[in-house]
């Protein structure tokens, strides 16, 4: 098994060409900018990308990116498991941009909400939809309280199911199309 290696923005900015770059985020999330060269292969799709994925590791380095490094390190730890080498990028594509450097942004993409927002609308509706309903129906207020402690349980162990359950959304999923074309760039 391999072990990851974690690279801050400044490092792969110096050798940014010499990596096989791949965005793990939903293909929303990778309309809204990428890292200039970047496939986009959501994580939960990852298992399926396998064997282009060493393909491409065979070739060159990978470097693995999402929003703020979780996803890809997630993805790291999958990769290594299968014997294919691959780095995370510190800080994802938010630190990459606060450095300065340059997103790839798609024309005609329309721009969706990176995970973590979808989150936070999702969890605070449920809540206040918690409250209100409780003052009608007291019962109504576990609901709050439910999204509260997964909130906290998110946060203690660094995983998010809604954010899981979000990702299944359409608007979250990648076209057939667009998987199927990035796997076969990746093989080649």
């Amino acid at each position: 098994m391999t072990t990851p290696t974690a690279l801050l923005p400044s490092q792969a900015a110096a050798r940014l060409d010499a990596y096989v770059v791949i965005d793990v985020r939903t293909p929303g999330e990778y309309a809204t900018g990428h890292l200039p060269g970047a496939h986009n292969i959501p994580l939960d799709h990852l298992h399926t990308a396998l064997p282009a994925l060493k393909a491409a590791a065979a070739r060159g380095e990978l470097l693995m990116v999402c929003a703020s490094g979780n996803r890809s390190a997630t993805a790291c730890t999958e990769l290594a498991a299968a014997d294919i080498p691959a780095g995370t990028l510190t800080g994802g594509t938010t630190a990459w941009a606060g450095e300065g450097h340059p997103l790839h942004h798609p024309e005609g993409a329309r721009a969706v909400w990176p995970m973590e927002r979808q989150v936070r609308l999702a969890a605070g509706s449920l809540v206040v939809l918690g409250l209100a309903a409780g003052t009608r129906w007291r019962p109504a207020r576990w609901l709050s309280a439910a999204v509260g402690t997964g909130l906290v349980f998110s946060a203690a162990t660094n995983t998010c199911g809604m954010a899981a359950v979000l990702a299944k959304l359409p608007h979250n999923q990648p076209r057939t199309t667009d998987l199927d074309a990035t796997l076969h760039a990746l093989q080649h």
